[in-house]
């Protein structure tokens, strides 16, 4: 197994998709896309802070900070049909590998993730910075990583 630097960790957030709109949300007869990239931790970590409790409004960040073309404002996106919000924050969280309702992003980011943050500097000697920069899939897959080398080490020895 070969172990990663935190550059190539980090170019999964980079990464962009783009999604096609369901019928019915663009113009007719036309296929609709928009450009979503996937969310770091620091951007669940600011939505987080931004709602303060009030997690009805998570989704119009998230939607806000992963649509990046076109770009939306704050009141573009509370415009916008709650069915293709639906949609987008759907492919948003498929996108920035966060597999869990929607209701439980606060949850997500707040002790889990700094044990996360904690587990992956001290396994892999990140900065707290490189972390943060990372999407949630991509820490969630250097700690399964990280617990399938310690199964291994352990078996043998």
């Amino acid at each position: 197994m070969m172990m990663l630097s935190a550059e190539e960790m980090l170019a999964g957030s980079a990464l962009t998709r783009d999604v096609v709109i369901p019928a019915g949300f663009g113009k007719d007869g036309d296929v609709n896309t928009v450009r979503l990239r996937p969310l770091a931790v620091r951007d669940l970590q600011r939505i987080t802070k931004a709602v303060k409790g009030d997690e009805s409004m998570s989704s119009i960040f998230m939607i806000q900070l992963a649509v990046i073309e076109p770009a939306l404002t704050y009141e573009q996106v509370l415009q916008m049909p709650a069915g293709l919000a639906r949609f987008l924050v759907d492919e948003i969280n498929a996108l920035s590998g966060i597999d869990t309702p929607r209701d439980a992003l606060q949850e997500l980011v707040q002790a889990p993730l700094a044990k996360a943050c904690f587990i992956l500097a001290k396994e892999f000697g990140w900065s707290p910075e490189a972390v943060s920069g990372m999407t949630v899939g991509q820490i969630l897959l250097y700690l399964e990583m990280s617990h399938a080398d310690r199964e291994q080490f352990d078996a043998h020895g």
